[in-house]
């Protein structure tokens, strides 16, 4: 109750203020005032939210498995513009799969897609705490943490507010931890234990696209590759561009891709760039144009081929590693048999990071120096693929645990 107070009490100062900030207005109002008649009216449906992209990509395979299960409808919701796109992309011509932006928590809204369906589970994907979606989904079905992990960083914040925690945690029928480590974690902060199972990591479950060899010599055309090392810097987030260009400059006969996270920092990196005098392409422009004349670094300027180029490098960095971000997606190089490199950062994929470490199929580097080491081993002690496959193979199954996990309650 006194978190919709609260909310109603700033509701008229939040949108005051969004009269002078035109794309975060859009934002709000795009989810709070949807259509939600997308929907089939009285009809089942299991409701699956994700924050991000990443969330939605590594939901598939839960998805399929919750498809093939059972009956109900799936209601996918997702908070990112991105996110709500690649869902838009993987399921818009599934007739039983229907996409909204999520309602921001919002009792009135969510009040509203209840009574429109009819809701049998509540599947939040990793730890997203929405007090309003957790109390409605309790009270109209059952509700699932999927996913669920607490990082080193967040632990202690959600810590301090443990009492406020634990009354919403007693409202979830499921908890689907990552790891032991997590599992611990959340009965530390008030869930009952006898509803929380370690299920794995989805990530491991997800179906990655195969690339044959016409697609990857035309990609290799395209860019100009010809007889160099392709470096390929995956993810990379503010403050990671100019470590890697500053790398690039040690490198010899190599071709830098840099793929950003988000979009919107390629005017950003192509100051670097300029700064740097330093040759460089943007992928689209080079869709519509292409060059004859070898350039020294590629920036990606478009969404959802970061996998294709990972297929082709000699090397691969992982972003969100050498800033305090957390990491990105270490599956994704190694899926293609490539030895991940990435920095110190890992609180987001500590688990995969600690076997992959273990097993010695990627390198953890703090500096240049330890980068340029990383990138020598790369070609004296490459890692055999089949130890790669070896390591998805004993990893799997985090889709078909949860759905087990489901049905026998």
């Amino acid at each position: 109750m006194l978190y919709n107070l609260l909310r109603g009490f700033l509701y008229p100062f939040i949108f005051i203020f969004l009269i002078f900030k035109p794309k975060k207005f859009n934002f709000i109002f795009t989810r709070l005032f949807q259509n939600i008649s997308i929907l089939k009216k009285n009809e089942e449906y299991i409701w699956i939210h994700c924050s991000s992209v990443g969330e939605i990509n590594l939901s598939d395979a839960l998805i399929k498995k919750l498809k093939e299960k059972f009956k109900d409808n799936i209601l996918i919701t997702v908070f990112t513009d991105t996110g709500y796109e690649t869902a838009l992309n993987k399921y818009s011509k599934d007739d039983r799969i229907s996409i909204l932006k999520f309602p921001l928590d919002d009792m009135f809204i969510l009040k509203k897609i209840f009574k429109y369906i009819k809701v049998s589970k509540v599947i939040l994907i990793e730890t997203e705490i929405w007090p309003n979606l957790i109390t409605l989904g309790n009270k109209m079905s059952k509700v699932y943490i999927v996913n669920g992990r607490i990082s080193n960083k967040s632990f202690p914040r959600y810590k301090k507010i443990k009492w406020l925690l634990k009354p919403l945690f007693l409202k979830i029928s499921g908890f689907l931890m990552q790891s032991e480590e997590d599992k611990n974690r959340i009965i530390n902060l008030g869930a009952d234990s006898s509803k929380v199972s370690v299920s794995g990591n989805l990530k491991f479950d997800i179906s990655f696209e195969e690339f044959d060899s016409n697609e990857k010599i035309e990609l290799k055309e395209l860019i100009k590759s010809n007889n160099r090392k392709i470096f390929v810097a995956g993810s990379t987030r503010e403050g990671e561009d100019s470590i890697l260009i500053d790398l690039y400059k040690e490198l010899k006969n190599t071709l830098l891709i840099i793929v950003p996270r988000h979009l919107e920092r390629v005017e950003e990196i192509e100051s670097l760039l300029k700064n740097s005098n330093l040759s460089y392409k943007k992928l689209t422009d080079l869709e519509i144009n292409p060059c004859s004349d070898e350039f020294q670094i590629l920036v990606v300027d478009k969404m959802g081929v970061l996998r294709k180029f990972y297929s082709i490098a000699d090397i691969t960095f992982v972003g969100g590693t050498l800033v305090n971000i957390g990491g990105h997606s270490l599956l994704e190089p190694l899926f293609y048999g490539k030895t991940p490199i990435f920095g110190p950062y890992l609180q987001n994929v500590k688990d995969i990071s600690k076997d992959i470490l273990t097993l010695g199929i990627g390198h953890k580097v703090n500096n240049k120096e330890e980068f340029l080491n990383a990138i020598n081993l790369l070609e004296t002690k490459p890692v055999s693929e089949g130890k790669i496959k070896e390591f998805f193979k004993s990893n799997k199954n985090a889709a078909e645990k949860t759905i087990k996990f489901m049905e026998e309650q």
